[in-house]
């Protein structure tokens, strides 16, 4: 019997909102017991960094603004023409136990097999390049998403009492597809029986709460 999994794309929206969104279906996936696969896009050109990284090191990177800290692990990316997508795993999902390298290979490996029925043949990098440290898209991790060689997707993850969220980026360039195939063939590849995560007023309500309150407060974004 096939796993049972939500999907919702909410398209562009404000990059504090993004963020709290994430968050916030990470909780309801715990709730539910259910993994929920996001796609979403971005009103303005923005970047976003790792929880643990220090803004004032990131703030050298990049002159992307808004600037904004993620509740997930990982460096600095930038979100000015990137197809983002999110997964929120509760924690009594198989995913939710497996280590941190595995998870990253996997949710890669699903994206390399999604490509591919798109008839684009994509790579996991076997080692790593660091050409940039702190920066996502500047060389490459261990089982990064390679298109010709150059780093296509990466991603952030964290482990927490509520749950797996990983939240990845794909920087699209010379790929030969649009948004809408590339999310199609995520849901056709993997073997689960969809259906669409429809947040009701309360849930909304709360996104744009955490939205004001949280990632769009400098108390947050610098606090490190």
């Amino acid at each position: 019997m096939a796993e049972q999994w939500k999907f919702i794309d909410t398209r562009e929206g404000d990059s504090a909102w993004n963020m709290a969104f994430d968050e916030l279906a990470l909780g309801e996936a715990e709730a539910t017991g259910t993994p929920i696969l996001r796609c979403y896009g971005w009103k303005e050109a923005a970047a976003t960094f790792g929880y643990f990284q220090r803004t004032a090191e990131v703030e050298t990177m990049t002159s992307l603004r808004p600037l904004i800290r993620r509740c997930t692990g990982g460096g600095l990316v930038p979100h000015e023409s990137d197809w983002t997508y999110s997964l929120s795993i509760p924690t009594t999902h198989p995913w939710f136990g497996l280590k941190a390298v595995e998870s990253y290979r996997r949710v890669h490996e699903w994206l390399r097999r999604a490509f591919e029925r798109l008839g684009i043949e994509t790579t996991l990098a076997e080692c790593c390049e660091e050409q940039g440290p702190g920066q996502c898209f500047l060389g490459a991790e261990k089982f990064d998403l390679l298109l010709h060689g150059k780093k296509l997707a990466g991603a952030a993850q964290r482990r927490m009492k509520s749950g797996l969220l990983i939240q990845g980026s794909l920087q699209p360039g010379e790929v030969s597809t649009t948004r809408e195939s590339w999310r199609d063939a995520m849901l056709a590849t993997v073997e689960a029986e969809w259906a669409a995560f429809k947040p009701d007023a309360v849930f909304e309500a709360e996104v744009w709460r955490v939205a004001r309150s949280k990632y769009g407060s400098d108390e947050h974004n610098r606090r490190r």
